[in-house]
């Protein structure tokens, strides 16, 4: 996914944060990340570490709804965390820029090159996320936990055409995004690699079938 301050130099990075009147807030490993995030309109950057945005059900259930490694931009419009349901878990410890959206938006900003640069490489992250969250949609769709595999196997292949395809997530974090009970998620992966349509190393995926 592309940055959000690509094409700025460090200068013009600077410039933008005190345009915006960013605050930057640091968050240690398995802490809950702008917990107040669901009462605010704001827009957050990534800057060091990793976290998840998680769906916490009635019955305890996680399931992980975004993976938010360096340079992903979330917030309460752009990724509905103003969901009650919602946590955002710090994988490890991590850095977030935090804008006012307010400050986003302000007409005067568009006099500055910089930061119509930075506006438009948040308009293409949008869309990248929009494009995933259909494909996430796609997944959740199908009904057997071969198909929601496959399924996922399948868009994960597209991205380049290769049969070896590398996670992005532990296998555990799999069966959360997918939504399924990770034991059964196990024996189905196992059934795959029984049918020779898979190998499993690791997060290392080797489609067979392709």
């Amino acid at each position: 996914m592309n940055s959000p301050f690509a094409g700025l130099s460090k200068s013009q990075i600077n410039k933008l944060y005190n345009l915006l009147g960013v605050h930057i807030y640091n968050f240690s490993k398995n802490q809950e990340v702008l917990p107040t995030i669901k009462n605010e309109n704001i827009v957050c950057i990534v800057t060091e570490g990793s976290a998840q945005i998680k769906n916490i059900e009635y019955n305890g259930n996680e399931i992980i709804i975004e993976n938010l490694e360096k340079e992903s931009v979330f917030g309460t419009n752009i990724s509905l965390t103003n969901n009650e349901n919602y946590e955002i878990i710090a994988k490890e410890n991590c850095q977030i820029l935090v804008i006012d959206y307010d400050n986003l938006i302000k007409p005067n900003n568009t006099n500055h090159n910089y930061f119509n640069i930075f506006l438009m490489n948040l308009f293409d992250i949008t869309s990248e996320k929009i494009r995933q969250k259909n494909e996430r949609i796609r997944i959740l769709e199908k009904k057997q936990i071969r198909e929601k595999l496959l399924e996922y196997f399948e868009v994960e292949y597209k991205k380049s055409y290769l049969r070896r395809i590398t996670l992005p997530f532990s296998l555990k974090d799999l069966a959360d995004y997918m939504g399924v009970n990770r034991s059964a998620m196990f024996r189905e992966l196992k059934r795959l690699k029984e049918d020779n349509l898979i190998e499993v190393n690791g997060k290392r995926i080797t489609l067979l079938y392709k």
